[in-house]
């Protein structure tokens, strides 16, 4: 390899990637011929897939996905397995294709069948899988362009209506502070989460609080944590009533705990969480904090001259710009309400004593591993404890 140069080792590369799809149609041609010649039967192999996968130490699954492609391959499809002969098209491309020609309509004249397989192949050349399965789904325009629109708009209808009715979303507790789940959303709703999500995780605004200088494209920890702002900033007055109030969490904690001792806290919910984060949240709107005292006697429920009002904030708004901590440049829409004197000793709920801070800011805030300096300009900095 050190003798090539930067143009001949792109050659090769595209030769090699060219030899393998031949390659693979041969394999295939080999695998057709194998499921006809019943191989594997002697050993008593259910199917010529399943003798395959285990003779190769291949996964079931793609030994069956192969020999599907390579059925449909000897079964007709001449176009594409000419062109996978002969390099011009990739393995995920053929399958693509396949696919999409078996889903036109059965009674359809078999000559604008041909014309569309080529019409795909041809395209080949110029997009890749991804692009190809677009242009797939759009196939019935090529063969009929006057039925094409009413087939399309039966199409998405039944698909819209298939993915309203699989919405899923499961969550379970791991017993070490995270939750995992799984979801499952129709494309309108997961194009506007991403969109939330994307617009949360801005990388200006990332670069600039976690020190992600040069990543311009947000990573799962990034969306993981834009995940978690969205939920917790979500306006609690458009959620619906349960049992007479707003669905809101409650934290239940003791009068020490709030004032600053080591002691956990826990939610309505069963779920236990840090004395630092139920401080944290005693400065949120939307956050009911149950505060006991003595024999667990409630001496607060979180009164509404406890957090910022709606005029508070545009008042810091416009004051603040954001948020408060040299160096970051979050925007007041994603900033916290901060009180400067904690309300639970003594402090007052007002524009004066109380300032916008980023999530991780307001974290550290309330994190007794970090000391708090204030700037002059009304600005404030953290520093870690050693």
């Amino acid at each position: 390899m050190w003798s090539m140069d930067p143009d001949e080792t792109a050659a090769t590369l595209i030769a090699c990637t060219e030899l393998e799809a031949r390659v693979a149609e041969l394999k295939l041609r080999v695998a057709a011929h194998a499921d006809e010649a019943a191989v594997g039967e002697a050993s008593g192999a259910t199917s010529t897939a399943v003798w395959w996968a285990h003779a190769t130490n291949q996964t079931r699954r793609e030994a069956i996905r192969q020999m599907s492609l390579a059925t449909a391959l000897s079964n007709g499809h001449e176009p594409v397995r000419v062109a996978l002969a002969a390099g011009d098209v990739l393995v995920e491309q053929a399958q693509v294709i396949v696919r999409a020609v078996e889903q036109l309509p059965a009674d359809l004249d078999q000559t604008l069948v041909e014309r569309a397989e080529a019409h795909l192949v041809a395209e080949a050349r110029h997009h890749d899988a991804k692009t190809l399965r677009i242009l797939g789904r759009r196939l019935f325009e090529v063969v009929a362009p006057e039925e094409a629109d009413a087939r399309e708009a039966k199409i998405l209808g039944r698909e819209e209506a298939e993915a309203a009715a699989s919405l899923r979303l499961t969550m379970a507790e791991d017993g070490h502070g995270r939750v995992h789940g799984r979801f499952t959303l129709d494309t309108l709703t997961g194009a506007m989460l991403k969109k939330a999500l994307l617009a949360i995780a801005a990388p200006q605004h990332q670069a600039a609080t976690n020190g992600l200088l040069g990543q311009r494209r947000p990573g799962p920890e990034r969306m993981g944590r834009a995940f978690a702002e969205l939920i917790q900033r979500y306006p609690v007055d458009r959620l619906p009533h349960s049992g007479g109030l707003n669905a809101t969490v409650v934290v239940t904690m003791t009068l020490e705990t709030l004032e600053g001792r080591l002691q956990a806290a826990s939610l309505d919910t069963g779920e236990r969480i840090s004395p630092g984060l139920a401080r944290r949240l005693a400065c949120e709107a939307g956050i009911i904090p149950a505060v006991l005292g003595g024999p667990s006697a409630v001496l607060d429920l979180g009164r509404k001259a406890r957090f910022h009002t709606g005029p508070m904030r545009i008042a810091m708004t416009i004051r603040d710009q954001g948020c408060t901590t040299v160096g970051c440049d979050w925007p007041p829409g994603l900033c916290h309400a901060h009180h400067d004197h904690p309300w639970s000793r003594g402090g007052g709920t007002n524009v004066e004593r109380g300032r916008l801070l980023c999530p991780k800011h307001h974290a550290r805030a309330h994190d007794p591993g970090f000391t708090t300096t204030q700037h002059p300009g009304g600005k404030v900095a953290f520093t870690r404890r050693t």
